[in-house]
């Protein structure tokens, strides 16, 4: 495993694990508090850590499936298996978002009243300190890393901070006799949630559909390429990521009459050009004469 492979694998198991600790803290506290107060709001964020478990156990064993380096299998790595975890999630918070909706209104309905709000406020309180703690540990792991299922993790806990304080503001009218706030505001909530979740589930979808990289990081591909000695242009750049593998093919053009010493020369330093650049990427650079690539970009020529 190369050193770039191993820091990468360090910071997604190091998010990871906490995130599958985390939640699981937070499971125990709100079965607890939502048993005891019968608090929508409080089922709302139940279900959201059922979810976020469920999501980040997924995680948990597709991010060690992708970060394997390439097999006879698997030419072009695993990395995909990260965008398959980040698609689950959407799906795990998308649907029970819809059920939670359900509850929440037949609630609302029944006006039914909330015993013992305290608890419900104490424990959505310390689940704000504790997913708060979370997030930087996720932040730094995407700063180095830019992993797409932590990524995804990371927004829905993100989210989870809204959610928790959503919950004491709905204990708290709750106590002042507003039993309404309660199911609404458990309703909102899972609304925000399906919005986060289509976000997520259509950035994996054109993951796993090989989108482009982004178009700042194609511009800077190009003004690379075409910086190095020898190149008169490029054309024919594609390019794709799967996990912490960047991909990307070009073809530049030479001068017809260099020979092939040369023209190998130049592919070599335009691929060390962008190693330096995108690091761990896997780079494939065709030679074309420049009347060959006339003739190509122009038939009519």
């Amino acid at each position: 495993m190369s050193e770039r492979r191993e820091h990468y694998a360090f910071w997604v198991k190091l998010a990871t694990r906490a995130s599958v600790l985390v939640v699981f803290t937070l499971i125990g506290l709100k079965l607890w508090a939502w048993w005891v107060t019968e608090s929508a709001s409080m089922l709302a964020s139940l279900t959201d850590s059922l979810l976020d478990s469920g999501a980040s156990i997924f995680s948990f064993f597709a991010i060690r499936y992708a970060i394997q380096p390439a097999d006879n299998e698997h030419r072009f790595g695993h990395g995909k298996a990260e965008s398959l975890a980040a698609l689950a999630q959407s799906a795990f918070i998308a649907g029970s978002s819809v059920l939670l909706i359900f509850h929440s209104t037949e609630q609302w309905l029944r006006g039914d009243t909330l015993p013992q709000t305290d608890l419900g406020i104490w424990v959505s309180g310390f689940a704000i300190i504790i997913t708060f703690g979370l997030l930087v540990i996720q932040r730094l792991a995407i700063r180095h890393t830019n992993s797409q299922a932590v990524a995804a993790d990371h927004l829905h806990y993100q989210s989870d901070i809204l959610l928790n304080a959503t919950v004491i503001i709905a204990l708290v009218m709750a106590q002042f006799g507003y039993t309404w706030a309660d199911s609404a505001f458990a309703i909102v909530i899972a609304l925000y949630l399906i919005i986060g979740a289509s976000k997520i589930g259509w950035d994996a979808f054109q993951a796993l559909m090989d989108r482009e990289l982004e178009q700042s990081q194609l511009a800077e591909i190009e003004r690379l390429a075409k910086s190095v000695t020898g190149v008169e242009g490029m054309h024919g750049l594609r390019t794709r990521a799967a996990g912490p593998t960047r991909f990307i093919q070009l073809h530049i053009e030479l001068d017809d009459r260099i020979s092939l010493l040369r023209a190998h020369a130049i592919a070599d330093e335009v691929e060390m050009e962008l190693m330096r650049a995108f690091p761990g990427a896997d780079i494939i650079v065709h030679m074309d004469p420049m009347i060959i690539a006339q003739v190509e970009n122009n038939p009519s020529y």
